[in-house]
């Protein structure tokens, strides 16, 4: 068996904007988490135009004040390169200490630009798609020196710093920042799918990922296999680092009931049509049972950190059976 995985819920705040919860119910469900004893984190998503949803920061300002345990995350930034460096810098600091140390950023570049209102996104925030990692990387090396030193002096391409501060420092020294990476492995270019890999191994506290497909471990596997690496390759051992995996979970009386609740849920998230298939690949779905086993697969390719969301209108339902039939199952 493999190192017990420290488990995290993925909430939708996508779901407070579509009906589902009110913002009271949302921050309920983030309590929950916390009281339950079985999760680590809990995490909220990003996004400014092309899937809109409640603003992250503000949402963890809120999760930070009524919860204590559980770390905070946003999975991912996809805004990352859309925020100003030292404005994101002040707030981050903000939130870390606002919440006790809890912190921790998932950065990524965004949405594909085979979607058109992704490049409507990045066109009306100020870049082109082509800018989005060069910022990205700028932006989290402006972050970690603004968190550490008193004045900072900067010149990048996109960036340019005198004498800069942010005050208050965070409590952690500094907030972990895990960089997000998930290239379809079939079909991006291979110097497209290296360079998102060396940049993890290089520049990240950690990294996430999340797969579509009939084996996510093995896929799991391999692209961690890569940024191992790469990372010896830069002087690092990324084996003492995170490597998450967030995964979406459904729980119901059978595989079908499970499938089709997904699927419906999926459709309705996104405002398009999900193949079975598609969704079969994405979702654990079953009885608790089922669950289990297609989790204790997962578990077993060694990812640090597993982040469920769980697809289905029935959050608070969902979460309940997470933390008492299943999870309960991995401590």
């Amino acid at each position: 068996m493999a190192q017990k995985p420290k488990f995290g819920i993925v909430l939708s705040s996508r779901g407070v904007l579509k009906g589902w919860q009110t913002p009271e119910e949302f921050l309920e469900l983030a309590e929950m988490v916390d009281s339950a004893g079985v999760f680590s984190h809990v995490w909220v998503g990003d996004i400014i135009m092309s899937k809109p949803r409640a603003e992250s920061i503000t949402m963890m300002a809120a999760i930070a004040a009524r919860t204590k345990e559980v770390k905070i995350g946003v999975a991912c930034m996809a805004s990352f390169s859309s925020r100003n460096p030292v404005v994101l810098a002040y707030q981050w600091a903000t939130l870390d200490v606002l919440s006790g140390g809890r912190m921790i950023l998932g950065a990524c570049i965004g949405g594909t630009v085979h979607d058109p209102e992704n490049v409507r996104e990045f066109r009306n925030m100020g870049f082109t798609a082509k800018e989005r990692a060069p910022r990205m990387e700028e932006g989290i090396d402006i972050l970690r020196r603004l968190w550490k030193e008193d004045r900072v002096a900067y010149s990048g391409r996109f960036y340019q710093l005198t004498d800069a501060s942010v005050d208050p420092k965070p409590i952690q020294d500094p907030p972990p920042i895990w960089i997000v990476s998930a290239p379809r492995m079939e079909s991006e270019k291979p110097e497209m799918i290296e360079r998102s890999f060396r940049r993890v191994a290089l520049l990240s506290d950690g990294w996430m990922t999340g797969v579509r497909s009939s084996d996510p471990g093995a896929m799991f596997r391999e692209m961690r296999g890569r940024i191992f690496e790469y990372a010896r390759e830069y002087g690092r051992n990324f084996e003492e680092l995170p490597c998450s995996l967030y995964h979406n979970i459904n729980i119901k009386g059978s595989r079908e009931e499970a499938l089709h609740d997904s699927k419906e849920y999926l459709d309705s998230y996104y405002d398009t049509h999900h193949g079975l298939d598609t969704v079969r690949d994405s979702v654990l779905l079953g009885t608790p049972q089922d669950c289990i086993e297609q989790l204790e697969g997962i578990v077993e390719d060694g990812p640090t950190d597993i982040l469920l969301r769980c697809v289905s209108q029935d959050q608070k339902g969902q979460i309940n059976r997470c933390a008492e039939e299943i999870l309960s199952h991995f401590l």
